[in-house]
C-alpha cells in the first residue's frame, strides 16, 4: 500500500472514529428511533435521484436496509440514549466480527477454523467481562442494546454477502432506503407525536446547533466520504491489507469521546476492550502458507480463473476471515460504526470480483 493510501485509510479510520461522539451530540435533541428515520431519509432522497439500484433482487437489498438500518443503528441509538459512553460503544461494537462468523457459519455453511474459534472465543470472554463490570458499576441495559446492535450488524454483513451487489458503494447507498419509513412509524408510536413535533419546531434554535452538526457528520463525512475513500481502497488493494486499519476506529473512538464528553476510560473496560480488538484481529488474519497457496492457485488459473473463483473455488477460511474483517470496523457508515465494504480477495489483490460485499 503506497504512504498515500495509508494516510487515507487513516482518515477513514479517524472519520469512523469521530463519529460516535457526534452520534452522542446528535442524540442531544434527537430521539434515537427519530434519529434513524432522518438519517437514512437524507441520505435516500438523493440515492433515489442519482444512484443506479444494485442489480440484486428486492427481497435482499430489504434484507440488507433491516439488518444494517433498523436492527444496528436502532439498538445502537437506543443503547446510547439509555447511557452508553460513546466511546465504550465503539469497543462494544467489536462483537459484530463474532456474530459474523457464527451467522456465515449457519446461513452460508462457512467453515469456522481453529484461529477463528480461539479468536472468537477470546473476543466473546472479554465482551463478557465488560458486560460484567458494567453491571455492577453501571445499567447493563445499554450494553445489551449494543450487543444487540452488532448483532444486527453481523447479520447484516451476511446479508451483504448473500446480496453480492456488483457495486458495493451502490448497495450502501441504496440500503438507506428501507430505514426512514418504518423508523419514522415507530417513532410516531414509540417516541410520539409531540415529542416528534418539539424536535422539528426547535431545530432551527442555537441550543440544537451541536446536533445538527453530529448529524451531518454523521451523513456527509463518515458515510459518504468515509466509505467513498474506503470502497476505493479495497477496489485497490486485498482485504487482507486494508481490514486491520479498521481496528483503530474503537481506538479513535475512544480518545475523541474521552476528549469531547471527558469520558474517562474505565481500566477494566479499556483493558477488555483491546483483547477483544486482538481477539477480533486475531480471527481476521489468514495464516501465511494459506495466503501464498491462494495466490498460487490465483496465478495457475490465469484470466480463466476468475469465473472460477466465482463459482467457489476460493478456500473457505479465508471468506470467513474476510466476513470478519468486514465486520470488525466502525459501525457508523450506512454499512457500518460501522459494517464495511469488503472485497473479496483472490491472491492478487486486483480489481474486486462480483462477490464484493459491505460489512
Amino acid at each position: 500500500m503506497s504512504p498515500r493510501d495509508r494516510l487515507l485509510a487513516l482518515v477513514v479510520a479517524v472519520c469512523w472514529g469521530v463519529n460516535f461522539p457526534m452520534t452522542a451530540l446528535a442524540l442531544e435533541h434527537f430521539p434515537p428511533i427519530l434519529l434513524v428515520a432522518v438519517r437514512f431519509a437524507l441520505l435516500a432522497v438523493p440515492t433515489l435521484l442519482f444512484v443506479p439500484r444494485p442489480a440484486i433482487p428486492w427481497s435482499r437489498l430489504l434484507m440488507v436496509g433491516f439488518a444494517l438500518g433498523i436492527l444496528q443503528f436502532g439498538f445502537l441509538y437506543l443503547g446510547m440514549k439509555a447511557g452508553m459512553p460513546s466511546g465504550l460503544a465503539s469497543l462494544v461494537l467489536q462483537a459484530s466480527a463474532p456474530f459474523t462468523v457464527v451467522i456465515a457459519g449457519i446461513w452460508l455453511r462457512e467453515r469456522i477454523t481453529r484461529r477463528q474459534a480461539i479468536g472468537i472465543g477470546v473476543a466473546v470472554l472479554a465482551l463478557a467481562a465488560i458486560a460484567v463490570h458494567r453491571s455492577q458499576v453501571a445499567a447493563l441495559l445499554p450494553v445489551v442494546l449494543c450487543l444487540c446492535a452488532a448483532l444486527g450488524w453481523g447479520l447484516g454483513n451476511v446479508a451483504v454477502r448473500r446480496a453480492a451487489a456488483p457495486n458495493p458503494l451502490h448497495l450502501t447507498l441504496w440500503m438507506s432506503v428501507v430505514p426512514p419509513i418504518p423508523m419514522l412509524l415507530l417513532s410516531l408510536a414509540v417516541e410520539g407525536p409531540a415529542r416528534i413535533g418539539e424536535t422539528f419546531a426547535t431545530l432551527l434554535t442555537l441550543e440544537a446547533v451541536p446536533s445538527i452538526v453530529g448529524l451531518l457528520y454523521v451523513v456527509l463525512v463518515a458515510t459518504v466520504l468515509g466509505y467513498g475513500l474506503w470502497t476505493r481502497l479495497l477496489a485497490t488493494y486485498p482485504s487482507s491489507t486494508v481490514a486491520p486499519f479498521s481496528m483503530l476506529v474503537p481506538v479513535v473512538g475512544v480518545l475523541a469521546s474521552w476528549w469531547a464528553f471527558g469520558e474517562v476510560p474505565d481500566v477494566v473496560e479499556v483493558v477488555a476492550g483491546v483483547v477483544v480488538v486482538a481477539g477480533v484481529l486475531f480471527a481476521s488474519r489468514v495464516p501465511r502458507v494459506r495466503r501464498e497457496a491462494g495466490a498460487a492457485a490465483g496465478a495457475d488459473a490465469g484470466d480463466a480463473g476468475a469465473s472460477a473463483g466465482d463459482s467457489g473455488v476460493d478456500a473457505e477460511a479465508p471468506r470467513v476471515a474476510d466476513a470478519v474483517a468486514a465486520g470488525a470496523g466502525a459501525g457508523v457508515g450506512v454499512v457500518p460504526a460501522g459494517g464495511m465494504p469488503a472485497a473479496a480477495e483472490d491472491g492478487r489483490g486486483s480489481a474486486p470480483r462480483s462477490d464484493q460485499r459491505t460489512g
